[in-house]
């Protein structure tokens, strides 16, 4: 085989390589958006707890500033962020701050986590997402993990661990995505 036809047959491999790891970064053609800063919030759904058995989406929070929790009630970390979660919703709750925490907790444990919520004085909306799959679509390997959406839809802060979402850098961002004067805020 002369050189020429050596080098044909290397760059048909490597293309070909390359072709199948594009295929597999896209899933086949659909392709998959990275979670991160500035990336747009994946789509989810998630159960309502509240008696009516309906499904939430990302759309139902469509043009509004959202803390996005994911976490479970065996979790420990989760236990120790969720009080800084509730002083930031009490604090921008009426400049239009939603909190949206998320529950992972298997399927068959929406009493616990109702349970958890009462005990807990949480006041900012619970929904139930328990198969795993809102996991996959924010691509996180543990919880708690916490996203702050912009009105824009976009992801502006993530959190991958526990967070105090009541200090001064946190309220500072969630206040500009707010368009309210942090030190003005109660």
């Amino acid at each position: 085989m002369s050189t020429a036809r050596q080098w044909q047959v290397v760059g048909l491999i490597v293309a070909l390589l390359g072709a199948g790891l594009v295929y597999s970064a896209t899933l086949g053609g659909s392709a998959v958006e990275q979670v991160r800063v500035g990336a747009r919030t994946p789509e989810f759904h998630a159960a309502t707890l509240d008696g009516s058995a309906r499904t939430k989406s990302i759309a139902d929070y469509k043009g509004e500033v959202v803390l996005i929790n994911l976490w479970a009630t065996w979790c420990g970390p989760c236990v120790i962020e969720m009080p800084s979660i509730q002083r930031l919703y009490d604090r921008y709750r009426d400049a239009g701050l939603k909190v949206v925490a998320v529950a992972v907790d298997d399927p068959g444990y929406e009493q616990r986590v109702l349970d958890f919520v009462a005990e807990h004085k949480l006041t900012f909306e619970i929904l139930h997402e328990g198969t795993g799959k809102i996991e996959q679509a924010f691509q996180t390997q543990g919880i708690p993990a916490t996203f702050l959406i912009g009105r824009d839809g976009r992801i502006r802060k993530l959190s991958l661990g526990a967070d105090n979402w009541d200090s001064a850098a946190n309220r500072a961002v969630v206040a500009q995505l707010l368009g309210v004067n942090e030190s003005a805020a109660p």
